[in-house]
């Protein structure tokens, strides 16, 4: 879900500090009730509703993408063995209509498609949400076809290790990934909970390739669909969210919120003039309620950072968020210098990792509910340092 990577979503850099300083700060306030929150919900066990997970909930962002190729089975694996509460998976369509884990329907930079022949000829230059990208894109391909590919990493640059599994996993399927997450769960001895998007969902119902008719039924079979599933459904597009709603499906829906000047895509559609920063007002989180028990916006509508990268005062959005019953789960924390507000990067080198636990304890003090990582191990053991030192 990251800013770099969606086409057509503008990236605008320190635009949220226009939300001002909010009534959310740093300290005790905000710690003392995610931390009476988390109690509760460990004390609640019951139903194992969205409320009964840890607060703040670490969700592995494209499984463990700081470790391992991003949206691989591998990546999925090495983050639940690593203390993540939820797994998420990006999904988009195939020619022939499965549904796939990807960040992006276009392979080019986490596939090895660039390297087989037999596919060169697909390369081609499409509109998505009113960007041009050139690529190989999953629409192209039939599910065997991508079955051909291997995954690799996205970043090699940055993470130079993960380009040690490059090749070793397939694209999987989201099917796949239920039937992995139904195999883990019984090893287990409980649920274990996943975070799926609905990538495009405008652009591939202009292609008469809708995702969520295909979503509904496999969350129907295998009994992911109600309201106490171990499952959380995101967009961008808040019709996604509602028309998976009309379909029946209950799971907790999560709504993704970008930058300040930005709308989702089917609002641009639409000709809706509205534009994040009007969704992220009380009378537009209570409009959200209505179709959502959430919102995932971009950590700088959390706290925002100043000209210099530095963290400013936290915004009003966590507080007003929760006053119209709304959970947050704010994207994305990883670990490497270059991601981190500069208040924590440590030393010269972007790819090196800076002060992550520092930061974890900041966003975390604002009172969200759960916060997305490529790192969660680290998330874990800033959640286990932030709860102890905010106890009573």
């Amino acid at each position: 879900m990251q800013q770099e990577q969606r086409p057509g979503r503008r990236t605008v850099l320190g635009a949220a500090a226009a939300l001002g300083a909010g009534s959310v700060v740093l300290g005790t306030a905000g710690t003392s009730a995610a931390t009476a929150r988390s109690t509760a919900s460990e004390q609640a066990g019951g139903r194992g509703g969205y409320r009964d997970l840890p607060v703040p909930t670490v969700i592995g962002h494209r499984g463990a993408s700081g470790y391992r190729p991003e949206h691989t089975l591998g990546s999925y694996q090495f983050a639940l063995d690593n203390g993540a509460d939820v797994i998420e998976q990006d999904l988009v369509p195939t020619k022939d209509g499965h549904l796939v884990c990807r960040h992006e329907n276009d392979i080019s930079q986490t596939t090895d498609v660039a390297a087989h022949p037999e596919f060169a000829h697909r390369k081609t230059t499409k509109t998505v949400d009113g960007t041009a990208v050139t690529g190989w894109f999953t629409e192209d391909f039939t599910l065997a076809e991508l079955k051909t590919l291997r995954a690799k990493e996205r970043l090699p640059n940055v993470r130079q290790h993960n380009t040690l599994y490059d090749g070793r996993w397939t694209i999987p399927t989201f099917e796949e990934v239920l039937d992995w997450a139904e195999e883990q769960g019984r090893k287990r001895g409980r649920r274990v909970w996943l975070h799926s998007e609905t990538k495009h969902p405008t652009y591939f119902r202009s292609l008469g390739l809708g995702l969520e008719e295909r979503l509904a039924k496999l969350l129907r079979r295998y009994g992911r669909h109600r309201a106490d599933s171990p499952q959380f459904l995101e967009s961008f597009e808040p019709g996604s969210l509602q028309r998976l709603g009309r379909l029946g499906v209950r799971a907790p829906k999560i709504f993704l919120i970008d930058d300040l000047p930005t709308k989702p895509y089917d609002f641009v559609v639409a000709k809706d003039p509205r534009t994040v920063a009007d969704l992220i007002t009380p009378q537009g989180l209570k409009w959200i309620a209505g179709f959502a028990q959430g919102i995932g916006p971009t950590l700088q509508l959390i706290i925002p950072r100043d000209a210099n990268g530095k963290l400013t005062k936290p915004t009003k959005l966590v507080g007003n968020a929760h006053a119209a019953g709304l959970v947050l789960h704010p994207w994305t924390m990883r670990n490497e210098n270059s991601f981190l507000p500069a208040d924590f990067r440590r030393g010269t080198d972007p790819n090196a990792y800076g002060d992550a636990f520092g930061a974890f304890q900041a966003y975390y003090a604002t009172g969200i509910d759960g916060i997305f990582s490529d790192n969660c191990d680290t998330a874990v053991l800033a959640r286990e340092d932030f709860r102890k030192g905010h106890k009573g």
